[in-house]
């Protein structure tokens, strides 16, 4: 009963009191003009805000969204060893939780930025009120007035709105700030806030503005640097400029007064951050390792596996944070790249100026930014990239992408105002040099995994961004003929077989009639084995072995391991047809891994920011490996790696004598590294390319020297005297990475002692180390060994044996016929000698 006679009286009370408001308000209305006046401004403005209201709230972004907001960051690339080697970035971003930031460096920001943040609900009415009055008095100057923005509000315009600069915008703004704060409480719009405010330098938040300013992480900043930090939203490209520094100091002073104002510091703590310098560092490079050709590879499948922006993939390249795994290893790649720069440098040699690197105009006196702007650069030892900028006479002037000009010497005749140059310091100037004409490749791989370990794709990938380790089709010459041998092995053939180095002629048919092959110089006679054909690379054995084995084997051999597919010619068995640094060194590789193939790959895995792995090279399944107790059986184990394309025992027969291409072949100069080494050079018609692919059990690799528009390059070019320097200059910079012990056989093959040169078996004598030793070990098929003595030389030894006896004119009772049968009863031509037939 209480309770109902409470809500009657409320509802009495209301309706008298309805009725007494209305009615005065109807008396008022007709009695007072004013009050008419004023009470029809205030419904129309009430009416039209609330209107303005429902326009500028309809549409905008949904504040939840923040919810699920993640800064667009970087992907990181960590080498072999885990170390980061570069990154992929557009911006400077850097991830932080709140827990990460210093309380000072917030502290900093909310005294210049929003004093009030903690207390307001996403809107100071005192800050926008001194905004709405500062922009009322510069309407129509074109100055543009200060915000009064909270943090709150700069997240929504950062993060939700834009840039723009209205009224509109600022309305909206202020709508969604309110609603940001009804969705994010207050640490998480401050983390939103300090990891994604621009800051300068394409510094976007505070981690990342520490690196550009001071080269610092934001936990190691001092008072004063924090302090410069908090003053950058304001004008971030002013105060960063070296020449605004007393401006940026004035502002960062007065930043360390409103801490001071507001009990973040005390008066000594303010003193001491003002008399310090601005300390800032000059806009350095983003740590990255000079392996520019690999690194592009990498982001070349990163791309295509991933995309590039955040409206292609929440993954995405660019804005993914991926962290990407690779096989890079940069001690090789130093050593890799700094042995092909030597090559071509060392071929180069006095040939004098080859041109400028590119042309810029300079007549509009731009010509630093279109320099800044054409990316082209060299990072070798103390060389420059500029653009001559004055010539006359025997004086010139060369100027940098900074706009610095120098003194410039060494002039070529040819050399003109707007070429784009490589120059090194000399004296008070700098001297012209010269970027090598001829280019190359250089690719290092292992051979146990497939993974590329270094990969030099010309002179300088700032020069040029075509790699010439992947993307270069080359003719491979004679590097391609371990195949054909390998072919001719699984085709009845041994290492000691015996092959006529005679001229070979082939009918091509009635358009293009006969072809005649020859040596490289010429020469040629008699018949020898594989093994001598193959380390002293002779063609016409190589045609033999090719069209005695068949040359659509040949050419199935060629696909199997990858280096290409050709039309069954026997050009193609001397390296005629195109392939790559790539596929040729791949194809070595699997040959050093006993005939088992990988797919090449720059990548070993790839993490998203949370670091969950979402994509791995190696796709191998290992069952049992999860399971969640063990189940006393053998540890499970991952399958093998690749596919088995060649003969594990042909693979070690054609290693085996590639090992003798190095000892005593065409790649003797390699012989003084003291490794085991097997390889083989290449040198194609012309000469056009100089080839050299070869190394250990470990790991393999290959480089070619050729223009890139092939022409001569010389009469006395070879693979051996070119390329193969490369390879041991490579080898000798990376010496402890080479193993000192030699290709292990597999199962199935028979180390056999012979003659090396005649291939017959020999019983007595050791192989030694003398490379012209003439008893070496040679690796066999079961069954495939060669006899101590042919069908012909036992015949002649029976004809010299009968011939004795007759001069000797022992004739007489003692004296019998001697005849051998074979095993059906007939006469044989062969004898028995220690008790075996051969």
């Amino acid at each position: 009963m209480e309770d109902q006679s409470t809500i009657e009286y409320v509802r009495y009370r209301v309706k008298r009191d309805s009725s007494r408001a209305l009615a005065w308000f109807r008396d008022n209305w007709r009695e007072r003009r004013l009050f008419r006046w004023g009470a029809a401004l205030v419904g129309v403005s009430l009416l039209v805000w609330i209107i303005a209201w429902a326009l500028l709230a309809r549409g905008l972004p949904d504040a939840e969204s923040l919810l699920e907001y993640e800064t667009p960051l970087p992907s990181v690339v960590r080498g072999i060893d885990g170390e980061i080697v570069h990154s992929y970035a557009r911006e400077r971003r850097v991830q932080l939780q709140y827990r990460d930031f210093p309380e000072q460096l917030i502290e900093a920001f909310l005294a210049v930025e929003d004093e009030t943040f903690f207390s307001h609900g996403g809107v100071d009415l005192t800050g926008t009120a001194n905004a709405v009055v500062d922009y009322v008095s510069k309407f129509g100057s074109g100055e543009r007035a200060v915000g009064g923005s909270t943090i709150t509000q700069q997240v929504a315009k950062n993060l939700l709105l834009g840039d723009e600069y209205s009224v509109t915008r600022k309305l909206k703004e202020m709508i969604l700030a309110r609603r940001i704060e009804g969705v994010l409480d207050k640490q998480e719009i401050l983390e939103l806030y300090l990891n994604e405010i621009p800051l300068g330098r394409r510094s976007f938040g505070v981690q990342a503005a520490a690196r550009a300013y001071f080269d610092k992480d934001v936990a190691d900043l001092d008072l004063h640097e924090m302090a410069f930090l908090s003053i950058l939203p304001k004008a971030p490209e002013r105060y960063g400029r070296k020449a605004n520094e007393a401006l940026a100091i004035e502002r960062r002073n007065f930043a360390l007064r409103q801490m001071e104002d507001n009990g973040f510091i005390n008066e000594q703590q303010m003193r001491a951050a003002q008399a310090k310098p601005l300390g800032l560092v000059t806009q350095r490079q983003e740590r990255s390792a000079d392996a520019g050709y690999f690194l592009e590879e990498v982001r070349r499948q990163l791309i295509d596996q991933f995309g590039e922006t955040a409206e292609e993939s929440p993954n995405s390249v660019y804005a993914g944070g991926l962290w990407v795994r690779t096989s890079l290893d940069t001690e090789l790649q130093e050593a890799g790249r700094e042995a092909l720069r030597a090559g071509l440098l060392r071929y180069h040699g006095n040939r004098g100026w080859t041109g400028p690197i590119a042309t810029i105009d300079v007549s509009e006196g731009n010509w630093a930014s279109q320099l800044a702007s054409s990316y082209l650069g060299v990072r070798y030892k103390d060389w420059r990239v500029g653009v001559v900028t004055q010539r006359s006479g025997s004086s010139a002037t060369i100027g940098f992408s900074n706009g610095d000009e120098a003194p410039l010497s060494g002039l070529p005749d040819a050399l003109k105002v707007g070429d784009v140059i490589a120059v090194s310091p000399s004296g008070s100037g700098y001297r012209v040099r010269t970027i090598p004409e001829v280019s190359g490749g250089f690719l290092a791989e292992s051979v146990q995994t497939g993974r590329i370990l270094a990969m030099q794709g010309g002179f300088d990938h700032r020069l040029s961004d075509f790699n010439r380790a992947t993307q270069a089709q080359r003719q491979p010459g004679s590097t391609i003929k371990p195949f054909v041998y390998a072919t001719g092995l699984d085709n009845g053939m041994t290492p000691a077989s015996e092959v006529p180095d005679q001229t070979f002629c082939y009918y091509q048919g009635a358009n293009l009639g006969e072809k005649c092959f020859r040596n490289f110089g010429g020469g040629g006679g008699g018949t020898h084995t594989m093994r001598w054909g193959l380390e002293q690379s002779r063609n016409l054995m190589t045609v033999h072995v090719a069209m005695d084995a068949g040359m659509p084997a040949v050419i199935e051999t060629f696909e199997k391991v990858g280096i290409g597919s050709y039309q069954p010619y026997p050009a193609f068995a001397l390296g005629a047809g195109d392939t790559t640094v790539e596929k040729m060194v791949n194809a070595y590789a699997a040959l050093a891994n006993h005939g088992r193939l990988h797919q090449p790959t720059v990548i070993d895995y790839v993490q998203d920011r949370r670091g969950k792995v979402i994509w791995r090279a190696d796709k191998r399944k290992c069952d049992g490996c999860n399971m969640p107790q063990w189940d006393g059986q053998p540890m499970p184990r991952f399958g093998p790696m690749g596919k088995q394309v060649l003969d594990p025992r042909t693979a070690y027969q054609v290693v085996h004598m590639l090992e003798g291409v190095v000892t005593r072949g065409t790649a003797t100069r390699l012989r003084d590294l003291e490794l085991p080494l097997f390889g083989k050079t290449g040198t194609t018609s012309g000469p056009t390319n100089a080839w050299f692919v070869g190394g250990s059990p470990e790991i393999v690799a290959g480089v070619y020297v050729g223009h890139d528009q092939p022409r001569n390059l010389g009469g006395w070019v070879q693979g051996g005297n070119t390329a193969a320097p490369i390879f041991k200059e490579f080898v000798q910079a990376t010496k402890d990475k080479w193993a000192d012990e030699p290709a292990v056989a597999p199962p199935g093959v028979r180390m056999v002692r012979i003659d090396r040169l005649s291939g017959k078996r020999v019983f007595d004598g050791t192989p030694s180390d003398d490379p012209r030793a003439s008893i070496i070990w040679e690796a066999f098929k079961p069954d495939t060994e060669p006899p101590r003595a042919t069908r012909q030389d036992a015949i002649a030894a029976k004809r010299e044996e009968i011939l004795a006896l007759i001069r000797s004119g022992r004739q007489g009772a003692g004296e019998q016929q001697v005849v051998v049968t074979d095993g059906d009863g007939e006469p044989a031509d062969f004898v028995e000698d220690q008790g075996g037939i051969y």
